[in-house]
């Protein structure tokens, strides 16, 4: 791999910072000292407050949203490290027009107005942050943030902004999700604490959870630090019954052209231990009313100890043996067979472990001077993100295997499991022989550097202030991959290799609301003896492959921004008028660096590519009444490709004959984006709010299929991103909150909730030569949500219901059918009693009805995915002070 050619330095941003402070500082000691009151905030600033209810929490973000100069929804933290649910993703369903995707049953990825999560920016307490990638199956993902490694004990506010101006960082098409944390100044002398207890009705184990927070300030409010620590540990089981893809043509000399057949379909029961780590510090100092300096630094690890037992079945790979399907045999429905017999089918007993690591350092360091009607700003952010396999313990798989007919009915429908029978008993250690044993490290280093300058001044006319600033923003992507493919017990019998290479499943009651005669339990391979056999010194000391070097990959990009931004107030026909007029320019330069082949001789490789965005914004904010508030905005946004999808990097799948890989000269999509809301707030205690959007989108990346030869393996489908489509999202939604203390007691203590977002796209892109119109990645046409809570005297209650309907996971490719979540909803809710007024106890519950996800093809005939992780319940008691 080549090394960077952009060179950051961490330190110089911090040193600029401290030294912008201490200019201020000098200029604090001659100030008069009676100058010490807190300065007025600009108008469009809201402070962190502490609230004390669910209900609270609501009215203040309605507050927030009505006083903003932009559009915006947030969600508000209920108390001092109490946010409304365990989960920052699983609070922003809460928001209106966001939706989330879960990963066995947590809230991971995020998506605003029908985009999904590579379409959003997310920033910590104002800064752009450096992301965690997936590792666990050696699929990176790019640049779509992983809000589980974020404890929300820690957070008091997450804003979603919806309409951005131009002094925001540019880089979104759905939303800027701003996540802050708690001040020291916000909280003055204060101290929290929760226990809690976790239990999940499949994996069957209580898991704890600790945190505290403690905040002091000075008695003058000029000094404040805050501390907070959090461990939290989770045990989960998935059980998951899913098919990779519905193959065109793959036994055309028995079934003719056009017909779609299963490929690999895997029972599989995935096991998690998790433990979260999480420590930040935040320092505040405010000499005098015109100087404020502000610290953080926030640290995390999550460890997640992951173990699967699958049993796969390849009904169309030739490897080893060539399948036959049995002509006669099928049931057609459509384009898609979707029961019959093939024969010589390799079923394929699998372990997989791994310990994957995440850690995330994030620092910040802002100092801000307001000399009478000016205000500046010096601000520098660095963060790094690691994603890898500490101690050796990365990627293991261990398999087993033995070849015989398979027998397959998916005809009872997406809901419903497939029949898979064979003649051969998949419970007999002496019927499988030993296959290829894998291990794959990777390591993903993700930095993200800014160092920003704002300055801004206020005047008394129609023309209320001016902003400026320009910002540096540098990141780096650096993916290292190397997978060693061992076959020395290939083709060995298992009796022959010992006991020590397989046991018994060590759960059981798969799927088990779920009839049908499908493989439930199956000889698995061990954990550790196939690594220990084979895994030896001389093969860890291997060169790097060709195949490990096209793997790996090195983005960087530089960001030079700079914004002007103008505010306006006046009176038009006797209604107040204001809003913003701003332009961003934004100029980026990536080096895409990486290895690729000619022929068998590894070649290093470096593109560049460079691309300059003008982007002017408009918001405008009229106050039709005193409780009726009209907004229009207009705005051009850019949101640069995926990292992977940028790297000059191929990737083979070892389970089927296709390829993944990056193309460096990907242009960024741009879209422009209109916005019209009302929002009405006839009381404190509620709102109603409504919007219609549209996002017109240039330069929409999609897929291109080639086939390529590669060694060892043959034809290879390879799948690369191209520009070359384009999209448009239009939609509609409404919000409704209001507190219901008009009713007589003791039902006035009763609360609602309520948001509904309806999305339409216009989309016409390709999978490789097969049109998709109309669908975009992610995108649900309908989603909703319905709260109702209770809060009165110790006792406060709430159950929410959300839903969304059915969007496209995977485009598919020329000979690959795409593939579409069902829609999905999950009732979660709490309970929660206050002791005293230090000590408060809560019960909460998640997925409490017990949903399953269903994935299925083209269509509900092709089935693909059953995924079921259960209920999780937690009690927790929560401490201040």
């Amino acid at each position: 791999m080549s090394s960077s050619k952009f060179l950051s330095a961490p330190c110089a941003g911090a040193v600029a910072v401290l030294a912008f402070a201490a200019l201020g500082a000098g200029q604090a000691q001659a100030a008069d000292t009676a100058a010490t009151a807190p300065a007025a905030e600009p108008a469009d600033a809201v402070d962190a407050v502490v609230i004390t209810s669910y209900g609270k929490s609501l009215q203040a973000a309605a507050a927030l949203k009505r006083s903003a100069a932009y559009g915006l929804d947030a969600v508000n933290a209920e108390d001092i490290g109490k946010f409304p649910t365990r989960n920052a993703a699983d609070a922003l369903q809460l928001v209106t027009g966001v939706t989330i995707d879960r990963q066995r049953g947590s809230g991971l990825y995020v998506s605003v107005r029908g985009l999904g999560p590579q379409f959003q920016y997310t920033e910590l307490n104002g800064r752009s942050i450096a992301v965690n990638d997936l590792i666990e199956n050696g699929g990176a993902k790019g640049r779509q943030f992983r809000f589980e490694v974020l404890p929300t004990e820690l957070i008091s506010q997450i804003e979603v902004v919806k309409t951005p101006t131009a002094d925001m960082d540019e880089g979104a098409l759905g939303g800027n999700i701003n996540i802050k944390t708690f001040k020291p100044f916000d909280l003055g002398k204060k101290a929290a604490f929760s226990v809690r207890e976790t239990y999940n009705d499949v994996r069957k184990k209580a898991d704890p959870s600790v945190s505290g927070l403690g905040s002091w300030t000075n008695a003058d409010k000029t000094i404040g630090v805050l501390a907070s620590g959090l461990y939290d540990e989770r045990h989960v089981r998935n059980d998951r019954l899913y098919m990779v893809g519905w193959n065109l043509d793959k036994f055309k000399s028995v079934l003719g052209s056009g017909l779609y057949t299963p490929t690999r379909t895997r029972p599989t029961v995935e096991t998690e231990h998790r433990k979260l780590y999480s420590g930040a510090l935040s320092g505040q100092w405010k000499p005098n009313s015109d100087f404020q300096t502000d610290v953080d630094l926030l640290v995390t690890r999550l460890d997640v100890d992951y173990d699967e037992f699958g049993l796969d079945i390849y009904p169309d790979d030739a490897t080893f043996a060539t399948p036959q399907f049995v002509a006669g045999s099928q049931k057609v429905v459509g384009d898609t067979v979707v029961a019959g017999t093939i024969n010589n089918v390799r079923w394929m007993a699998s372990r997989e472990t791994s310990l994957n690591r995440h850690d995330l350092t994030i620092f910040g360091i802002k100092q801000a001077w307001t000399p009478g009607a000016w205000a500046f700003n010096a601000e520098y952010g660095y963060s790094r993100a690691r994603s890898y396999h500490p101690d050796g313990k990365a990627t293991t798989r261990d398999r087993i295997a033995f070849f015989a007919p398979l027998s397959f009915d998916f005809s009872r429908g997406s809901t419903s499991i497939p029949q898979l029978t064979t003649t051969v008993d998949y419970t007999n250690p002496a019927n499988f022989v030993g296959q290829a044993f894998d291990y794959t490290w990777k390591d993903s280093r993700d930095s993200d550097e800014t160092f920003r300058l704002d300055g801004s001044r206020v005047f008394s006319g129609w023309f209320t202030k001016i902003a400026f600033g320009a910002e540096q923003h540098n990141m780096n992507r650096t993916y290292l991959r190397r997978d060693w493919v061992l076959n020395d017990i290939l083709n060995t019998p298992l009796t022959t290799l010992g006991a020590s290479f397989y046991e018994t499943m060590p759960y059981t009651g798969f799927l088990k609301d779920f009839a049908g005669n499908t493989p439930r339990t199956w000889v698995t391979p061990t954990s550790d003896a196939y690594y220990n056999k084979m895994f030896t010194s001389a093969v860890a000391a291997q060169p790097w492959s060709a195949a490990d070097l096209r793997n790996s990959f090195i983005v960087d990009q530089k960001i030079h921004s700079a914004y002007v931004r103008g505010d306006f107030k006046f009176d038009l026909g006797g209604v107040p008028v204001s809003g913003n007029l701003g332009v961003r320019y934004a100029e980026t330069k990536q080096l895409a660096s990486g290895t690729l082949t000619s022929g068998s001789t590894p070649v290093p490789v470096g593109y560049l590519k460079e691309y300059k965005n003008w982007l002017p914004s408009l918001n405008v904010k009229l106050d039709l009444r005193d409780d009726l508030v009209g907004r229009l905005s207009a705005s051009r946004v850019v949101n640069r490709p995926n990292v992977t999808d940028s790297a000059p990097r191929i990737s083979v799948s070892r389970d089927s004959p296709t390829a993944s890989g990056g193309n460096p000269d990907l242009d960024p999509f741009l879209a422009d984006q209109y916005d019209a809301s009302l929002e009405w707030y006839p009381a404190p205690t509620t709102a109603v709010t409504a919007a219609v959007f549209i996002k017109t989108m240039d330069n929409y990346i999609t897929a291109q299929n080639t086939t390529i030869q590669v060694p060892g393996r043959g034809d290879v489908l390879l799948s690369a991103s191209v520009n070359g489509g384009d999209a448009e999202v239009r939609g509609f939604e409404a919000a409704y909150n209001q507190s219901l203390s008009f009713l007589p007691g003791p039902f006035d203590g009763l609360g609602v909730q309520a948001s509904v977002t309806l999305v339409d796209s216009k989309a016409n892109y390709f999978a490789g030569n097969r049109q998709i119109k109309d669908d975009l990645v992610g995108l649900s046409k309908q989603s909703y949500n319905l709260v109702g809570y209770y809060e009165k005297g110790p006792i406060s209650a709430r159950l929410g219901w959300f839903w969304r309907s059915r969007y496209l996971q995977s485009i598919g490719s020329t000979a690959t059918a795409q593939s579409y979540i069902a829609p999905y909803g999950s009732l979660d809710g709490s309970l929660s009693y206050q002791i005293t007024p230090q000590y408060a106890v809560t019960l909460e519950g998640s997925n409490l009805t017990d949903e399953v996800r269903f994935t299925y093809g083209k269509t509900k005939d092709q089935p693909m995915e059953i995924y079921h992780w259960g209920r999780t319940v937690s009690l927790t008691l929560r401490g201040k002070f």
